[in-house]
């Protein structure tokens, strides 16, 4: 298969934290981001594990996995891995929310990251099992609750209309009829490819969104031997407790590492991916009606709702139900590592953005932090949508704009050359003319100045508007352009946003088979250290 690696950079929106940290190559390489961080993404010394101050019994947890992978008919090489995890295998960890029908294409490119890093690590002599950790326990259902697929022009997102949700936690949401027409859609638009009779039988009335989407990860990687767990239960937070305990007991302490460390991103020119307020705390609390609410500090109280409890209540609640104690975004990954011997987490960038906070917690609760790895990046092409690039010459970068943009950028290359050359000589000239005019009015008044510079610029915007006139021409009079335009940008670049962080992965899995898993899984070694195009 053609592939392209292109920087990072190439998409939008990401933090000069994430940025700086991916360009950190090895441990020897310096800069002030890499002080937030255990090591460089790159280095491979990751596989050497973490000793950390709180773990849980190995055997209890791998109890835990097993029934919950066989719940979701998890294939044998997933048993055969929580095996290996029981008897001394480190794990590679990535996670997700539980998003309607897999969610997107990244939550695929997670779990790919994780086996590979996983297969790379035991090849070189230190076993490591692959897990993936649904985020079962977030409370926001319009994050979770919709599917974004591909009809023949336009991007379709479609949405599960599920009522009486009151801020419970959206893994435990149980599924019925509601979710028949949202299947009966993606049926449609995924041609009633087999991947379509799997996502019925998945997401059956009578299971959660939790249970549905661990069953849809279960079956694609079955032959990768990925783990999934769900760590809302009793069991799990049992064992995690101690993290819980630390989060009451040293909420002042912990708080403080925290605003101080928002102060040093701040100082080092970066941001806090996550905001902490002074009466904020790391922990929710599952109310006994099943609502997820913030637990916030002040004067020593905690307060949930209405409801205001003291430390010793709180502990009473962790000691007789651990499992309506639930963690904020920051304090996860210590829950999660307490639970699991992880060596490597694999993230986005908003995630690695916000380990950078996580570091002061990790220190003082677990005594040493986790490294962190970015996913695999990718962005995949279809054939009939490489034929439409070439045959325009487009690149990736062409890609990534509006549609309008783009066609615009077409008829601008097809218009015949005399056209071309006019409209360049045009502007050009008005350019040169107009530089040398307001350089004499500018030295002549000061006010003089400021009113050509006003004019000066309505007369480049019609300048731009005739530009504008001619490529709409040649738009009207090609017409196949701006199709190819929509054609390319709703599959590269949806609705402005990066393929991987919109388009569902069964998408494309409906089109190339169960096999596409094997397919991230060998372009996830992250030779290409930036972002990948993988030519389907």
């Amino acid at each position: 298969m053609k592939t392209e690696c292109y920087p990072i950079t190439v998409l939008p929106n990401l933090s000069r934290l994430f940025r700086e940290y991916v360009e950190l190559r090895s441990a020897k390489s310096d800069g002030p981001v890499k002080k937030y961080f255990a090591g460089s993404p790159f280095d491979g010394s990751w596989m050497k594990g973490t000793d950390r101050l709180l773990a849980a019994d190995r055997k209890v947890v791998a109890d835990l996995l097993l029934e919950q992978n066989r719940a979701w008919n998890a294939g044998e090489a997933a048993l055969e891995n929580i095996e290996r995890l029981r008897n001394g295998a480190r794990a590679v960890v990535t996670g997700q929310q539980v998003g309607i029908l897999g969610g997107p294409l990244l939550t695929l490119a997670k779990a790919a990251t994780a086996i590979r890093k996983a297969q790379v690590a035991t090849e070189a002599g230190v076993p490591h099992v692959p897990v993936f950790w649904m985020a079962t326990q977030d409370h926001d259902l319009d994050e979770v609750n919709q599917a974004t697929l591909l009809g023949k022009r336009t991007v379709e997102t479609l949405r599960a209309e599920i009522t009486g949700h009151r801020l419970q936690p959206v893994g435990g949401i149980m599924l019925g009829q509601e979710i028949e027409p949202l299947l009966a859609q993606a049926e449609e638009l995924l041609s009633y490819a087999p991947i379509t009779e799997t996502l019925r039988e998945c997401y059956a009335p009578g299971q959660t969104l939790g249970s549905a989407f661990a069953r849809l990860m279960a079956y694609l990687f079955r032959e990768q031997g990925l783990i999934v767990i769900d760590s809302s239960s009793r069991g799990f937070h049992a064992q995690g407790k101690e993290v819980f305990r630390a989060a009451i007991e040293r909420a002042d302490e912990l708080e403080a590492a925290l605003l101080e460390r928002t102060r040093q991103l701040e100082a080092d020119g970066y941001h806090a991916q996550v905001l902490v307020n002074e009466d904020a705390s790391l922990l929710f609390l599952i109310t006994e009606e099943g609502q997820r609410l913030p637990l916030r500090r002040k004067d020593g109280e905690w307060k949930a709702g209405a409801r205001i409890y003291t430390n010793d209540e709180l502990l009473a609640i962790l000691k007789s139900a651990p499992e309506r104690i639930s963690p904020n975004a920051l304090l996860r990954p210590l829950f999660q590592d307490t639970l699991l011997p992880t060596s490597a987490y694999i993230g986005g960038p908003a995630e690695i953005a916000y380990f950078a906070q996580c570091e002061v917690l990790y220190r003082r609760i677990l005594g040493a932090m986790t490294p962190v790895l970015p996913r695999l990046s990718i962005t995949l092409i279809e054939p009939e949508i490489a034929d439409v690039m070439a045959q325009h010459e487009l690149s990736l970068e062409d890609a990534m704009q509006s549609a309008d943009d783009l066609a615009h950028k077409l008829a601008a290359r097809a218009m015949p050359l005399e056209g071309k050359r006019k409209i360049a000589n045009a502007g050009n000239a008005l350019d040169e003319e107009l530089k040398v005019l307001l350089d004499w009015m500018k030295k002549t008044d000061e006010g003089l100045g400021k009113s050509a510079e006003v004019a000066a610029s309505k007369m480049r915007y019609q300048m731009n508007r005739l530009r504008r006139l001619a490529t709409n021409f040649q738009l009207e009079k090609e017409t196949s352009l701006r199709k190819h335009a929509d054609v390319v940008v709703n599959h590269l670049f949806p609705d402005g946003t990066p393929q991987e962080r919109l388009l569902n992965g069964v998408w494309f899995v409906a089109k190339y088979g169960d096999s596409l898993a094997q397919v991230l899984v060998d372009h996830a070694e992250q030779e290409c250290p930036g972002h990948r195009v993988l030519y389907l």
